[in-house]
């Protein structure tokens, strides 16, 4: 299946990994930037959880998340999937990855830090410049054509994703700094 989610679509990604497994589709593979592999299985409600850890990940983690139940599987681009059967899970607490609100906190912070940075840097350093350029007419000829065609496409996916996750990171911040 192909389905594209932003940096900030995490929490929408597991849901809908829930759901396709609800439907009998289990994740087994993601292949970057919006490639999902699914096996047929048996339909069964089954909680998805992603951590970012940007290969921060050491053996005791993996281990402490394994001795609560969660199944990992899969890893893209700095995201661990993890899942757990909807039935193991005994309290709310048991169905999520995170034990506290600070927790969470982090991962957000640590994702803006790692990606909405970064892509705020390559969008203020590359395409904001040579988008500048073509709109004062500093290419001539076919180039023209192909790089104002080519930066102005960057340019509106570049703002409209640091808008969107910008915006969307804070909230999910704010929700978790205020619960």
């Amino acid at each position: 299946m192909i389905r594209f989610f932003t940096i900030a679509d995490y929490e929408e990604e597991e849901t809908w990994l829930r759901k396709q497994h609800n439907e009998g589709w289990k994740l087994i593979k993601m292949i970057p930037p919006c490639f999902y592999i699914f096996e047929a299985c048996k339909p069964e409600d089954v909680i998805y959880r992603l951590d970012y850890r940007n290969s921060r990940q050491t053996d005791e983690y993996m281990q402490m998340l394994k001795d609560f139940g969660w199944d990992y599987f899969a890893q893209c681009i700095g995201w661990l999937y993890f899942r757990k059967p909807a039935d193991a899970v005994e309290s709310e607490q048991d169905g999520e990855l995170f034990s506290d609100n600070v927790s969470r906190v982090e991962l957000v912070n640590h994702i803006v830090k790692t990606r909405l940075i970064p892509l705020a840097i390559i969008f203020l350093c590359c395409v904001l410049p040579n988008f500048i350029r073509h709109v004062s007419g500093e290419y001539i000829g076919g180039f023209r054509s192909f790089f104002g065609g080519f930066f102005g496409i960057m340019f509106v996916v570049y703002v409209y994703l640091i808008l969107h996750c910008g915006t969307k990171l804070r909230k999910i911040k704010d929700r978790y700094r205020n619960y």
